[in-house]
């Protein structure tokens, strides 16, 4: 006899790759716009392809704000809602309507951390690997970590041509990680 968890687990799967993948494309879409990264290059113009459909509907209804655009956010907020109340419905447990858009709120902050420390790691590791090359992601890269790198830089310029301030701000960000994430999942309750 198998067990109830057998095609949950691997819907769960695809469900969270799936949900994952796009939402990771609607909040770079939404980062890149913030920090006016270059619009022409290809991984832009990617994300922006990918993602057009359903923003171009919210934004009949929903303006930007303040050069926000607060349809990106409501989509992203919507996506991870929806992924979270069909893992919840998947293992078993019953969920109400507010749960997973008050869950959504740490994961997203989660995934904004994790965006830029990921994006640091790989530009601090093709700093290695291939020194002052230019590529169209690299300077993606660029464009997306130079907020968070900039300060960091001021703080701690390169020593002897050795740059540690990505290793600065990565500590941060870890540290950011552990001081929000932990009091943001109590007061919105989240299971996760």
């Amino acid at each position: 006899m198998m067990d109830g968890n057998y095609l949950a687990n691997p819907a769960i799967f695809l469900i969270q790759t799936l949900f994952g993948l796009y939402i990771l494309a609607v909040m770079l879409r939404l980062i890149l716009q913030l920090v006016k990264a270059d619009f022409y290059n290809p991984v832009s113009q990617f994300l922006v392809r990918a993602t057009n459909p359903p923003l171009k509907l919210l934004r009949r209804f929903i303006p930007g704000f303040g050069g926000i655009d607060i349809s990106s956010i409501v989509l992203v907020w919507a996506l991870k809602a929806a992924e979270l109340g069909l893992v919840i419905l998947l293992s078993g447990a019953s969920v109400n309507a507010l749960g997973p858009f008050l869950w959504a709120i740490p994961e997203l902050v989660e995934l904004l951390i994790n965006i830029f420390l990921f994006a640091i790691l790989i530009q601090v590791i093709l700093s290695w690997i291939n020194p002052g090359a230019y590529n169209p992601a690299s300077a993606l890269l660029h464009s997306l970590t130079d907020p968070v790198m900039r300060p960091a830089r001021r703080i701690l310029p390169p020593i002897s041509g050795l740059d540690l301030s990505p290793m600065l701000v990565m500590i941060g960000l870890v540290l950011l990680k552990m001081l929000l994430l932990p009091p943001l999942r109590v007061i919105t309750g989240s299971p996760f």
